[in-house]
């Protein structure tokens, strides 16, 4: 496998730290270790959902947190509950964490554990003020300068 060095591409980028960012995680993120296996599914326009396979855990094992445009799912079995000799594990039962970067105002929705599978609604909510506008076209120049004046003093 061929790694890149972007770091002098960074060195010369202002402002891009995300990017920077979901580049190193992605880079140490190349572990060969896929568990607990998950599906991201769009639902909709602006909806996503991530099921993620979690057979042995329970709600309370289970961790969700999200923190600067990261989705990190963490799993801790308690061991209590076991009793007799195991002569064979098929069901993986191991400690785990799974970090998903998710993109600019998207946001977690909910969760549900439902046989063994833990869906997370993800929904994008974009503000009013980032969402494209219908500008009228009126009358002259000097009326709209006339007019983005009266917006001022109004305000």
């Amino acid at each position: 496998m061929t790694t890149f060095d972007f770091a002098p591409l960074f060195r010369t980028a202002i402002g891009f730290d995300r990017l920077a960012r979901l580049m190193d995680t992605a880079a140490s993120n190349a572990d060969p270790s896929s568990y607990p296996p998950y599906n991201i599914q769009k639902t909709g326009d602006d909806t996503y959902r991530l099921t993620m396979a979690v057979a042995g855990f329970r709600p309370e094992d289970l961790d969700l947190v999200v923190k600067d445009n990261t989705l990190v799912v963490s799993g801790k079995v308690n061991g209590e509950g076991q009793k007799g000799e195991m002569l064979y594990r098929g069901i993986a039962g191991r400690a785990f964490e799974r970090r998903f970067v998710l993109a600019d105002h998207i946001v977690v929705d909910g969760a549900d554990l439902q046989n063994g599978l833990l869906h997370v609604g993800l929904k994008r909510v974009v503000p009013e003020a980032l969402k494209p506008r219908r500008i009228e076209i009126g009358g002259s120049p000097k009326a709209v300068a006339n007019d983005s004046q009266e917006a001022v003093k109004a305000a």
